[in-house]
C-alpha cells in the first residue's frame, strides 16, 4: 500500500514524526509519500526554510518519497490547496493520511457530503446574504442543515474536510486514514509533547532552543526565511502594481482587490494595509495569500490552473521504486531541472524572489542548482 501525505513540514516537528510512525506500524510494508508546498505556504507566507532542506528531513523521519506541492496550489484556498493535492496523489496513492481533531472517518465523510450538497449551496447563499463571514456562513448553513458546524471551526478539521470533499467530488479512489491531531494548531507556547509548527518557528525566529521538538533537526542549518525580512520588497510591488494587475489577483473577489488596492498605495506598512482592508466577512489569511500572490505575479488564471508537472525533491530506495511506477501516471521532473513550459517561469520567479525573505544574502539562481536529495536505506 502507498499511503500519501499533503503537507507543509514548517518545520517538520514531533507530531509529524507521530504520524510517519503511526503510519509505518499501521503497514511495515507499505510506502509513504509526502506533497510538501515548497517555498511558499498556504498561509501566504514564505516556508521558514528552503524546500530541499525541509525534503530531506522528512525522508530521514520516515517518509519514502517527497514531491513538490506546485506553488499555485499552496497559495490557494484551502479548497484548492485540498482538490490539487488530491488530484495528484490519486494517481500514485492508495490511502490519504491526515491530522484532524475530530480523526473520525464517517463524520468527515458525511460533513463533506453535505457540504456538496445542492441544498447546501442553497443555504449557505442565504446566510452569505446576512453579511456573515464564508466560514461563519458554512458553519451556520450547516447547522440548518441539521449537521454539526463543529468541524469547521478548528484548523485541522477544516483541512481534513476539504480533502474528502476533493476525494468524493473527483471520485478519487483513495481511502481516507484520520488520524487524532493532539495540541492547539496556533499554540504560540510549546507542548513538549505535541509542538505546534507556529510555536517551533517562533523560537526559531527568537533564537530560542527548538531541536528537541524537530526530528533530524541537526540538517535543518540553512537560513531563515520570515515575512518581515522581505516586507519592504513586498511593499514596493504593492506600489507599482496598476489597477488591472490589482483586478486580477486571486482572492479577490467581490471587490476586495479594489479595496487592497487603495490602501496598499496609501499604507506605510504591510500590517498597517492588512489591518485596513480586512473584516469579519474576509479570514486574515485570504488577506495574506491574496498579497502573496501580488508579489509573485500570480494572476487568479495562474491560480485555477494545474500544473503541467509535479518536481521530485528527495527519496530513498522504496521511493525509487514507486517513481519507476509513476511514470505513466504522472509527470514528473526533478528539482532543478529545466522545463520549455510556462509554468517553469512562474516557478523560476517565484524561486527568484523567496531569496528575499531570508536573513542573508542567497543567489537568485538557487532554483537552477537546486538537486535531488537521494537517502540510501
Amino acid at each position: 500500500m502507498i499511503t500519501g501525505i499533503i503537507c507543509e513540514y514548517n518545520p517538520l516537528h514531533l507530531g509529524h514524526k507521530k504520524q510517519l510512525d503511526l503510519i509505518r506500524k499501521a503497514d511495515p510494508e507499505g510506502s509513504i509519500v509526502c506533497l510538501m508546498s515548497g517555498n511558499y505556504v498556504q498561509r501566504g507566507k514564505p516556508a521558514i526554510l528552503d524546500k530541499s532542506l525541509r525534503a530531506e528531513a522528512a525522508i530521514l523521519a520516515g517518509a519514502d518519497l517527497v514531491l513538490e506541492l506546485p506553488v499555485n496550489a499552496c497559495l490557494s484556498s484551502a479548497e484548492g490547496f485540498a482538490q490539487e493535492g488530491v488530484r495528484i496523489l490519486n494517481k500514485i496513492c492508495n490511502t490519504l493520511c491526515f491530522g484532524a481533531e475530530t480523526a473520525d472517518k464517517e463524520t468527515l465523510l458525511k460533513t463533506a457530503r453535505v457540504l456538496l450538497s445542492p441544498k447546501f449551496a442553497q443555504e449557505l447563499s442565504m446566510q452569505m446574504e446576512k453579511g456573515l463571514s464564508y466560514p461563519a456562513a458554512c458553519q451556520a448553513a450547516l447547522e440548518k442543515l441539521n449537521v454539526s458546524g463543529e468541524l469547521l471551526r478548528r484548523p485541522n478539521d477544516i483541512l481534513a474536510t476539504e480533502y474528502c470533499k476533493a476525494i468524493l467530488k473527483q471520485k478519487a479512489s483513495l481511502d481516507i486514514m484520520p488520524i487524532g491531531r493532539a495540541g492547539d494548531y496556533h499554540d504560540t507556547a510549546i507542548d513538549p509533547e505535541n509542538p505546534s509548527a507556529t510555536a517551533v518557528r517562533e523560537l526559531m525566529v527568537s533564537g530560542g532552543s527548538w531541536q528537541a521538538y524537530v526530528p533530524s533537526a541537526d540538517i535543518l542549518t540553512g537560513t531563515l526565511h520570515t515575512l518581515e525580512q522581505g516586507e519592504k520588497a513586498i511593499l514596493s510591488r504593492l506600489r507599482t502594481m496598476t489597477d488591472e494587475e490589482f483586478e486580477n489577483l486571486p482572492h479577490g473577489s467581490e471587490g476586495l482587490w479594489r479595496k487592497l488596492m487603495h490602501n496598499a498605495r496609501k499604507g506605510s506598512s504591510l500590517e498597517e494595509i492588512l489591518e485596513a482592508v480586512k473584516s469579519k466577512r474576509y479570514p486574515r489569511t485570504r488577506l495574506d495569500r491574496m498579497v502573496m500572490c501580488a508579489f509573485l505575479g500570480l494572476t487568479a488564471e495562474d491560480i485555477k490552473t494545474p500544473a503541467p508537472y509535479v518536481r521530485i525533491l528527495a527519496f530513498n530506495d522504496k521511493g525509487r521504486q514507486i517513481l519507476k511506477g509513476s511514470k505513466e501516471k504522472l509527470t514528473l521532473v526533478n528539482a532543478g531541472e529545466q522545463v520549455d513550459s510556462p509554468y517553469q517561469a512562474l516557478e523560476t520567479r517565484c524561486g527568484r524572489l523567496y531569496g528575499l525573505f531570508s536573513q542573508s544574502p542567497e543567489s537568485p539562481e538557487i532554483e537552477k542548482e537546486r538537486r535531488v536529495c537521494y537517502i540510501s536505506k
